[in-house]
């Protein structure tokens, strides 16, 4: 079975929001000077390559991360490519295809570069949001740092989602990947009250799940 890998490369390399905390790896033990076996740590921002929002991260009476329901990260996913202007925001007239899957992932191709910072990427609407979910649409991802615009105070989407009760999938890859229906598997670590997990976000050929 062919697997599609969505998630960028994380390193020290890897472009955060400006001000965050970037990538670092601490290695105490190390086989190669000689010790037994090798150990290390990592410091990073939680919102580090591919990613899961928790709600807490954009509302005062979110939960966090540990609280979520793995469900909504494995099951049927619908890639959707569009193309709109740099920096704007995707609406729902900007979708051509019509919804198939209880996931959604959007294709803009606005950050190409991982390890390179645009401020001008693509986002969503909070108009995208209600009408993906009255869709019946429980996760929305975007191959962006952010479904709101990097200089978004509001966080106009996230507020959508949270009202929606939505899952957020960010900084996802897909520029290898298709328009079509596939299956996700993006689980977060369960870290507690943690308002966001890294995930390995995998896309497999065939639709294996029904919800």
């Amino acid at each position: 079975m062919k697997i599609w890998d969505i998630s960028p490369l994380v390193s020290k390399e890897t472009a955060v929001f400006p001000g965050d905390v970037e990538f670092s790896r601490d290695v105490s033990l190390n086989m190669q000077q000689g010790d037994h076996l090798t150990v290390s740590s990592i410091a990073t921002t939680l919102h580090i390559g591919a990613h899961t929002d928790a709600s807490n991260h954009y509302h005062a009476s979110g939960k966090g991360i540990d609280s979520r329901n793995l469900e909504i990260y494995l099951g049927p996913c619908q890639v959707i490519e569009v193309s709109v202007p740099k920096g704007a925001r995707i609406v729902p007239k900007d979708v051509s295809s019509p919804i198939s899957a209880p996931r959604v992932l959007f294709r803009t191709n606005s950050f190409p570069n991982p390890n390179q910072w645009n401020s001008d990427f693509n986002s969503l609407s909070p108009e995208l949001i209600d009408w993906l979910a009255e869709k019946k649409v429980c996760l929305v991802g975007i191959d962006t740092p952010s479904v709101d615009p990097a200089d978004s105070k509001g966080l106009e989407s996230h507020q959508a989602i949270f009202k929606n009760d939505l899952a957020i999938l960010e900084g996802i890859v897909l520029d290898k990947v298709s328009p079509g229906n596939y299956t996700l598997i993006a689980l977060p670590l369960k870290l507690l009250d943690a308002d966001a997990s890294p995930v390995r976000a995998i896309l497999l050929e065939k639709e294996l799940l029904n919800a």
